[in-house]
């Protein structure tokens, strides 16, 4: 049913399942998602049927479930052996992977499925969008086309929200990110309240970089269970591509989007536009910042040109 080793046969630290053998691994787990709420769910290109949340997202909520419950009993028994009363401290879920990878769709159904399990009702979805530094700042700074890249972000903003979290504080905050602005909005932000499990989406949330003696820790460092959404290089600029004409009709046709210049765009303009941003800043982001960490992920799904998982990596215990 799995492989102990890794694709060509190379020892690997992860069981590797396909598609359908990972599916079978959802016992008796039951559907609660409709088609309607399906539509809701998807990201922008990309296709995710019913089928596909049976075979690869069941599973998955029913392993995290389990985990998340195995946490709990751990926490308690340290509260117990410290003689302390018991703590709520959220089971924080990461998922990374490049821009257009569908990682933001796999967060969203994520949740929705987990939300449905009786004994951790209330699970919050985070993205580290909310914490890029402003436009004017990353202007000052030289960094307005390295978007995306790890000192693109507030990493001390991000890494004590995490912290906080972490904590069991009772409440968090955390900045708000417009995609229409392409900005951080001013005084605004979401507010996090002891959730039993977060859920923070980012391209670069596994990402560590070298580590200075006075900051050591990582935003990683406080997950429980990490994602990496993966596909080919080439599969991933396919999906860019046809997202921005997507983006091109819809949200970039909006008089006070930030890129509504593109939406005036040839056919032929907007692939080379497409193309260009992708090869000049999110391919070069995902080569040296976003996949060499998906190896330090927990479990890693590899999508086909179809954008279906294909492949399930989970790393052993």
């Amino acid at each position: 049913m799995m492989s102990g080793s890794g694709l060509g046969g190379e020892l690997s630290p992860y069981m590797v399942f396909s598609a359908s053998e990972w599916g079978e691994l959802r016992a008796s787990t039951p559907l609660d998602l409709s088609e309607a709420d399906l539509e809701r769910l998807r990201g922008i290109n990309v296709e995710l049927s019913l089928n596909e949340v049976v075979e690869i997202y069941l599973p998955l909520s029913r392993l995290l479930n389990l985990y998340v419950g195995a946490s709990q009993e751990l926490y308690r028994a340290s509260d117990t052996f410290l003689g302390q009363l018991p703590g709520k401290v959220p089971y924080i879920v990461g998922v990374a992977g490049s821009v257009a990878v569908g990682k933001s769709t796999t967060a969203r159904v994520l949740q929705a499925l987990l939300d449905r399990w009786p004994n951790h009702p209330k699970v919050d979805l985070i993205t580290t969008d909310g914490f890029l530094l402003p436009n004017r700042i990353l202007e000052e700074r030289g960094l307005e086309n390295r978007k995306g890249f790890p000192e693109s972000y507030d990493r001390r903003a991000l890494l004590s929200f995490i912290s906080d979290i972490k904590s069991g504080a009772p409440e968090v905050r955390a900045p708000v990110y417009s995609h229409l602005t392409y900005d951080v909005i001013p005084n605004q932000s979401v507010v996090v309240c002891q959730p039993d499990i977060v859920i923070v989406e980012g391209i670069n949330v596994l990402q560590t970089g070298t580590a200075s003696s006075a900051h050591p820790l990582f935003v990683s460092d406080f997950f429980d269970f990490s994602i990496y959404v993966d596909a080919e290089a080439q599969h991933i600029q396919n999906w860019y591509v046809q997202r921005f004409f997507t983006l091109r009709k819809t949200a970039f046709a909006d008089p006070e989007s930030y890129f509504h210049s593109f939406s005036k765009l040839s056919d032929a303009e907007a692939e080379a536009t497409a193309v260009r941003i992708w090869t000049e800043i999110n391919q070069k982001n995902l080569e040296e910042n976003i996949e060499p960490t998906r190896e330090r992920a927990d479990l890693i799904l590899q999508k086909g040109a179809d954008h279906r998982v294909k492949t399930v990596k989970l790393r052993r215990l």
